[in-house]
């Protein structure tokens, strides 16, 4: 997959990385192709092993390609070390000096460049303003908690204006609400410096939250390049759309097809209208997806589909209705909870039907 670049502060040309030869061949990647944009927040996303982790390390020059070119501003970085490239990195551990002050683990960088002592301190002012940490200034970094190591560990990295800021699932160790407001102050950090922010995770509800622009990977290849909403709603395959919350999948025959949607015969012989992915035109066997919450209940006989309510997960802002539809398929419904609904609740063992509304179902390429 490629892209044309848009002001692209990395390109990602063609590049493989391959580990080892014969039966101990390993391609961690595969030729891959990825434009990030200046200023954006671009994520690598994907599950563990699927080479996110290392198409990160090659941009930080702490690995090398073994084809292909890796572009920063124009420029061929691949060959250079990582002291000689204008990356920084925030690693899983943080890894902050014990020894030091908050102050102190946030100038070291800049001590080490040799910057002058009053451009130091002026910059790390900065930086502790920027991370809402100057009150804790002269505390030790065993003496703050995981998230404000977290804060310390980002103000370092940003504090030598580096061009772009490599995150390796540094919200990994947070518990969870502690890590919903990190990824708040990550997104915030990175529109007040403008600082091109590559982050990797394998948290779909992270990268959705907090992304400009998403890549999904998987083997050692991106799968799909797109905004949230676009990775979402429009998913490129059926691994996408697996991989991104929740999905139903109909198989199906297409009869027809138009401009944009085609009719496809799925779930025991019932017609519906899906929209079709772009490129070539497609025919025969079809995997259609369709998310839960595009999906509602009614009475029996008065929907698409119908069958028999197995359970009702109940989850506060929304509950998750299990269908067995008389196809013999599994059919998840998710809608929203209001106040005063629960009488309305279906019981389970019921008779009901699945109603799909316009634009709900979607054919994948795969």
């Amino acid at each position: 997959m490629s892209e044309k670049p848009s002001s692209a502060a990395v390109e990602i040309k063609g590049v493989s990385r391959v580990y080892g030869s014969g039966e101990n061949k390993v391609i961690a990647l595969n030729d891959v192709f990825v434009n990030i944009r200046e200023n954006e927040f671009f994520t690598l996303l994907g599950p563990s092993g699927c080479g996110k982790t290392t198409l990160l390390r090659l941009i930080a020059g702490f690995d090398f390609p073994t084809t292909g070119e890796i572009l920063l501003n124009g420029a061929d970085i691949a060959p250079l070390p990582p002291f000689k490239r204008p990356v920084n990195t925030v690693f899983q551990s943080y890894a902050l000096f014990p020894h030091m002050t908050v102050q102190e683990n946030i100038g070291f960088g800049l001590q080490m460049l040799g910057k002058p002592k009053s451009e130091v301190k002026a910059r790390t002012g900065e930086m502790l303003e920027l991370v809402h940490m100057t009150a804790m200034r002269d505390r030790a970094v065993s003496q703050i908690s995981g998230g404000q190591q977290q804060r310390v560990a980002l103000a370092r990295a940003l504090a030598p204006k580096p061009e772009v800021l490599l995150l390796d699932e540094p919200l990994s160790a947070l518990d969870y609400k502690l890590r919903k407001e990190m990824q708040i102050e990550l997104k915030r950090v990175q529109s007040e410096t403008g600082i091109t922010f590559i982050f990797v995770t394998h948290d779909q509800e992270e990268a959705l939250t907090m992304s400009d622009r998403i890549a999904v990977m998987s083997n050692g290849q991106v799968r799909q390049i797109g905004t949230a909403r676009e990775i979402y709603d429009r998913p490129a395959d059926r691994f996408v759309a697996d991989f991104i919350g929740e999905s139903n999948f109909l198989e199906g025959e297409i009869n027809a097809t138009g401009e944009n949607s085609a009719s496809v015969v799925v779930a025991g012989g019932t017609t519906i209208t899906a929209a079709l992915p772009s490129g070539p035109p497609l025919s025969g066997k079809a995997t259609v997806v369709v998310r839960p919450e595009h999906a509602t209940l009614r009475q029996a006989g008065a929907g698409t589909f119908d069958g028999i309510l197995e359970e009702a997960v109940y989850f506060g802002t929304d509950t998750h209705f299990h269908v067995r539809l008389d196809s013999g398929e599994r059919f998840i419904v998710r809608e929203q909870n209001v106040r005063g609904g629960g009488e309305n609740v279906p019981d389970i063992g019921q008779r009901i039907a699945v109603c799909l509304g316009p634009g709900a179902a979607q054919i994948l390429k795969d």
